[in-house]
């Protein structure tokens, strides 16, 4: 077995490109879950209405790239006001239910026939990305050995962890503040705060907001990273894998969405190099009736999904996370 190549893989992913989108969206998810309290299963739907907001008005409109970026993001402040209104003053299931449904609504809208003029279909939009990658100051591939990335993924990479940093101070000072302590205190007890003259509802909207920005943010990078907007990209997968990136690092944590989303790319990524090198060749180390080169990407998922279920037996408030901060019971 090749180590090198399991240790390049894995960083590749850890610290690349796709491990930027989902600690982007896990942040957001963070203050919605971790800090707030709030249910959200439809983060995929604030990145798909930010990353096709800046796909159809550059290509479909023929608007400058930034004004795309401006409207994408808009797109998904507006999308959080009309999931917020009918549901953040009931319990936190009806949000789940409603962002879910939304989630999957908006997918099938943007890949619908219907809608294929402005939204490319199934197919998707192109043509968005070479105002961002005309920025690109990088010469040519990096190479360091270990690990390697080409010009446009460098150039991602830049500008990704930048907003990941970026993000993660906002949080930061944001949670520290008079504002944050009322988040916390709606997340334990909101009668509690309704009592003490609070409007726990506007203080709802504005962190069902400020992470939906965040997963919009994540929407725009994972479009300009590859280069295309397809809606298939915006499933329950990516909810999903954005919360199990916030669980492994820690709820209520800072840079817990950060840590979770490396560690969790990491160990994809690892382990399928691994799987794919033991069932691979004309004599492979694993015996056929045991695992095939083809089941072998899918092996991956089963021993990632075991781990993450001791984790949660033995330590659920993931590596940085208090135990008390998510006390789901009480939500």
């Amino acid at each position: 077995m090749d180590i090198m190549q399991v240790i390049d893989a894995a960083l590749s992913q850890a610290l690349g490109p796709q491990a930027i989108v989902f600690a982007l969206a896990a942040i957001g998810l963070n203050v919605h879950f971790g800090y707030t309290g709030l249910l959200n299963f439809g983060q995929a739907g604030f990145m798909a209405v930010a990353g096709f907001g800046l796909a159809t008005a550059v290509v479909t409109y023929d608007l400058p790239f930034f004004v795309g970026i401006v409207i994408g993001l808009v797109a998904s402040v507006l999308l959080a006001l009309v999931l917020g209104v009918p549901t953040l003053r009931l319990r936190a299931d009806y949000l789940a239910i409603v962002t879910i449904a939304s989630s999957e609504i908006i997918r099938l809208i943007l890949g619908a026939v219907e809608t294929k003029d402005v939204f490319g279909g199934s197919n998707g939009l192109t043509g968005f990305v070479k105002p961002f990658r005309d920025m690109n100051p990088y010469g040519g591939p990096l190479d360091l050995g270990i690990v390697s990335w080409s010009r446009n993924d460098l150039w991602s990479l830049t500008v990704g962890w930048i907003l990941v940093a970026i993000a993660c101070l906002i949080v930061w000072a944001l949670m520290r503040s008079p504002w944050g302590r009322v988040l916390r205190s709606i997340r334990e007890d909101e009668d509690a705060v309704r009592s003490l003259g609070k409007n726990v509802f506007a203080y709802k909207m504005q962190a069902l907001i400020l992470g939906g920005v965040f997963g919009g943010i994540a929407g725009l990078f994972h479009v300009l990273k590859q280069g295309s907007a397809v809606p298939t990209d915006f499933n329950t997968t990516f909810t999903f894998y954005a919360y199990a990136a916030l669980l492994i690092g820690g709820a209520a944590r800072v840079l817990g969405p950060v840590v979770g989303s490396v560690l969790f790319w990491f160990l994809i990524a690892g382990l399928g190099s691994i799987f794919g090198q033991l069932t691979s060749g004309d004599d492979p180390i694993m015996p056929t009736w045991l695992m095939t080169d083809t089941q072998s990407s899918l092996v991956r998922f089963i021993v990632l999904g075991a781990g993450l279920m001791l984790l949660m037996i033995f330590r659920p408030q993931g590596i940085f996370g208090d135990r008390r901060e998510i006390a789901i019971d009480a939500r």
